[in-house]
């Protein structure tokens, strides 16, 4: 699989509304994720080798976050009929197996990722309290293979988005696979 790079953050631009469900058919819209300090959407996937490889890691800094007040989501919207892998029926499994204490949700038309722009998975949208983005970088520096010591990127911005309403200036694109669209 190929990867593909996010693009630079584009600073202020505001969430995008959204309400989907999750394989059981809870519904989450941006208004029920949204943290107090700050609000974290991210674009993942069952298949993905490079979310495979930091699901562990996103998990433990999603925990860690969410005790400093950022709201957390994980949208699905790969084209789950051609990666069967990414169905609905397998979502649940994953987030168990990783200890997800976020919802993860289904973009089953494909139209929330279109919204956000969102490229490949994983790719993350880090909003402050007035959900205008201030970060959309990389995890940390790991891609698929674990390096010791990295540091917890995400983690750092969206700490810093709590405690100043303002993501750093410097920032490293997120890689991953693409999203998988639908035809047409």
């Amino acid at each position: 699989m190929g990867a593909t790079q996010t693009p630079i953050c584009d600073f202020g631009r505001k969430a995008v509304d959204f309400s989907l469900e999750d394989p059981d058919g809870r519904t989450y819209s941006l208004e029920d994720v949204r943290g107090p300090k700050g609000t974290l959407i991210m674009f993942i996937c069952n298949h993905c080798p490079y979310v495979r490889a930091v699901a562990d890691r996103i998990a433990r800094d999603v925990r860690d976050l969410q005790a400093k007040g950022i709201g957390v989501i994980a949208i699905m919207s790969n084209d789950y009929k051609h990666y069967p892998d990414d169905a609905p029926a397998r979502m649940n499994d994953f987030a168990e197996r990783h200890g997800f204490t976020f919802p993860y949700v289904v973009d089953e038309t494909q139209e929330v990722a279109r919204g956000y722009d969102a490229v490949c998975t994983p790719d993350f949208f880090g909003f402050n309290a007035d959900l205008e983005l201030q970060y959309r970088g990389r995890l940390d520096a790991s891609r698929r293979e674990a390096v010791e010591g990295a540091s917890r990127e995400l983690y750092e911005a969206m700490r810093q988005v709590a405690d100043t309403g303002r993501g750093p200036g410097q920032q490293i694109a997120s890689i991953g696979c693409s999203i998988k669209w639908r035809d047409g």
